[in-house]
C-alpha cells in the first residue's frame, strides 16, 4: 500500500493560521456551496467552532463581529452569505496607512531629549520678565542634568548656555551672564535620590503584592 504524504511546503498558505488549517478547509468548503442556506447555516457553525478556538475574543468588545470579518478574510472574501454584521471591505483592510513623520530634533543635541524643545518653545512665547527668566534657568538647570546624566563627567555652565542658545536658534543667549546653575554634584546627588526612590517604590509595591499573594494562598488552604 503506498501512502502520499502532504507536506505543509505543498499545500496553500493559511490566511489566519491563528485557527489552524482545518478551520480553512470548512471555509474553502463553505464558499463552494451551492445553497446560499447551507452556506448561511455553516458559516454560523464555522462561526461558533471559531469562538471555542479563540476564548481570549470573548472579552473583546463586539468580538462577533471580529469573528465574522475573519471569516470573510479567509474566504479571501468570496463567501456569499448575508453576515449579522457589516461586511468588510476588502479595500479598506488592504489600504495601506499614511506614512508617520519621524520628530525633528536638534541631531546635534539628542542627550537632551525631545521635550526639551517645546520647553524651549513655550519660554519664548512668554513676555519678557521674572517668569520668563526663571523658567529659562530652569531649563538650562535641565539640560546640565540631562548633560550629566549623558556623561558623568563635570559640565561647565559656558557649554549650557551655548547649546542653549543653538537650540533656541539664538533667541536666548545666557553666555555673557553672571547667574551660575546648579552645581554638577547637587544634580547628581538629586538624580541619584530620584532612582533610589523610585527603586524603593518598586521594591515596595512588589513586597505588597508578594504578602497578599501569601496571604491569599493561606486563606485559600484554611
Amino acid at each position: 500500500m503506498e501512502y502520499t504524504l502532504e507536506y505543509n511546503s505543498d499545500r496553500p498558505l493559511m490566511i489566519i493560521p491563528e485557527y489552524g488549517r482545518h478551520i480553512q478547509k470548512l471555509v474553502d468548503h463553505c464558499v463552494a456551496l451551492e445553497s446560499e442556506e447551507e452556506r448561511s447555516k455553516m458559516a454560523n457553525a464555522i462561526v461558533d467552532v471559531m469562538g471555542n478556538l479563540q476564548p481570549h475574543l470573548r472579552d473583546v468588545p463586539d468580538f462577533k463581529h471580529k469573528l465574522w470579518d475573519q471569516l470573510f478574510i479567509m474566504s479571501k472574501f468570496e463567501l456569499e452569505v448575508e453576515p449579522p454584521f457589516r461586511k468588510p471591505d476588502k479595500t479598506e483592510l488592504e489600504a495601506k496607512p499614511e506614512p508617520l513623520p519621524y520628530p525633528k530634533m536638534a541631531s546635534k543635541y539628542r542627550f537632551y531629549g525631545h521635550n526639551i524643545q517645546t520647553m524651549i518653545k513655550v519660554a519664548l512665547s512668554w513676555d519678557e520678565g521674572e517668569l520668563r527668566t526663571a523658567l529659562i534657568f530652569n531649563i538650562a538647570n535641565h539640560m546640565k542634568k540631562c548633560y550629566l546624566n549623558w556623561n558623568k563627567d563635570t559640565v561647565d555652565d559656558a557649554v549650557i548656555f551655548k547649546h542653549l542658545k543653538d537650540l533656541s536658534n539664538g533667541e536666548i543667549d545666557l553666555i555673557n551672564s553672571e547667574e551660575v546653575l546648579s552645581s554638577t554634584s547637587n544634580l547628581l546627588k538629586k538624580t541619584a535620590n530620584a532612582r533610589s526612590s523610585n527603586s524603593n517604590h518598586r521594591n515596595n509595591h512588589k513586597n505588597k503584592n508578594h504578602r497578599n499573594n501569601k496571604g491569599h494562598q493561606n486563606r485559600h488552604k484554611n
